[in-house]
């Protein structure tokens, strides 16, 4: 029997269409290191606009109104990009599996480092999540750095709404979608659905919440869920309480931390909007909490002490980390252990305790493509 998540009636209104259990994933103890686990999803609200019979979404970005020329009705097949061990698009081909639907993965030379870096690069090429790509049915190109496809995919879709296809255009990892964030809004209720059920002293809940920060999305819906959280539970029963504080561990040098803050501030407000919460209230650039000292030398490059946090996962909790994402999140969650910040927050909030989060968010099978990594 599925789980009711209580959700505000604005929230519960927005369509969505469940895509894995009909329960939230369970956060397991990790007794060794302390913190805890668990794992969300990006895709579950956009699916309802992918099959409507007049989807208000699907464009590129750079040409949001040039949609004369798509048949109508629900899509047809699924176009997303990414790099070349991307997460964001197996998620996106094993959707398009689930729902009957083609799925076609644009995947670019030029993104990141992990290709450059490798001793390896055609087995990195056809291994990993382009090896799972491609076991999904997904067609998948891999396009040039230089290739004006990788910086916008629009005359690809225009090709396939000449063949009678319905393409439906996802931005790599979801977040410029407007319902990217909310999948993530609805973790921050399921993980206070499951804190009401264990044993965590301290606030009784999760102080403090790791997660990978790429697009930005997962971050800025997490914030946006707590805060609408918090706030209804003020008004119910007035108790001032600390506030979570959602960290984001940022996983690319590419570009300034803030650059991030801005993009994360921007979505958390965006999602907040969506779901019935005032972000001019309860949102501001404080509750973005960025850490960019993990980063590493390039996007999607295992650096040595990245591959050894996720060694130390393996061996003390048998967690089996990504290479691009959870295990740099891993790698700064640790160091946060170590450092003051947690500390002054138990000391300010006379606590014995603080409770620390690890939100994983998979990419595991991309570890084949880094074999070569010492």
């Amino acid at each position: 029997m599925s789980k009711h998540i209580a959700l505000p009636e604005i929230f519960s209104q927005i369509p969505r269409h469940q895509i894995l259990y009909p329960n939230p994933s369970p956060i397991h103890s990790l007794p060794t290191l302390t913190p805890r686990s668990n794992k969300y999803r990006k895709l579950e609200y956009i699916v309802p606009d992918i099959l409507s019979a007049t989807p208000l979404h699907h464009s590129h970005e750079n040409h949001p109104n040039t949609n004369t020329n798509t048949p109508a009705g629900p899509a047809t097949i699924l176009v997303t990009e990414g790099a070349i061990q991307s997460n964001h698009t197996v998620q996106v081909a094993a959707l398009a599996r689930k729902l009957g639907l083609k799925a076609l993965v644009l995947l670019s030379r030029g993104t990141g480092g992990g290709l450059r870096a490798s001793q390896d690069p055609e087995t990195f090429l056809r291994t990993g999540n382009v090896q799972i790509n491609r076991l999904l049915g997904a067609e998948v190109r891999i396009l040039d750095e230089n290739d004006p496809l990788a910086s916008d995919a629009f005359p690809i879709l225009e090709d396939l709404r000449a063949q009678g296809e319905r393409p439906y255009w996802i931005p790599g990892g979801a977040s410029i979608h407007p319902y990217g964030g909310l999948g993530y809004a609805r973790a921050a209720f399921e993980i206070a659905e499951q804190e009401t059920e264990m044993e965590l002293g301290g606030t009784g809940r999760f102080d403090f919440i790791f997660v990978a920060c790429g697009s930005g999305s997962s971050v800025g819906g997490l914030i946006a869920g707590f805060r609408l959280l918090e706030a209804r539970r003020e008004e119910a029963d007035r108790r001032v309480r600390p506030r979570r504080s959602v960290i984001g561990v940022l996983n690319s040098p590419t570009r300034p931390r803030s650059y991030h803050e801005e993009r994360v501030l921007r979505f958390a407000q965006r999602a907040s909007a969506l779901i019935g919460l005032d972000s001019q209230r309860y949102i501001s650039a404080d509750d973005v909490k960025l850490d960019d000292r993990f980063v590493g030398s390039a996007y999607g490059v295992l650096d040595v002490e990245t591959k050894e946090a996720a060694e130390q996962m393996a061996r003390m909790e048998a967690v089996v980390l990504d290479p691009v994402y959870t295990a740099k999140v891993a790698r700064g969650m640790l160091q946060w252990i170590q450092e003051e910040e947690i500390r002054q927050f138990a000391r300010l909030h006379s606590l014995d305790k603080v409770n620390l989060l690890f939100i994983h968010t998979g990419g595991q099978a991309a570890l084949g493509a880094y074999a070569d990594v010492n």
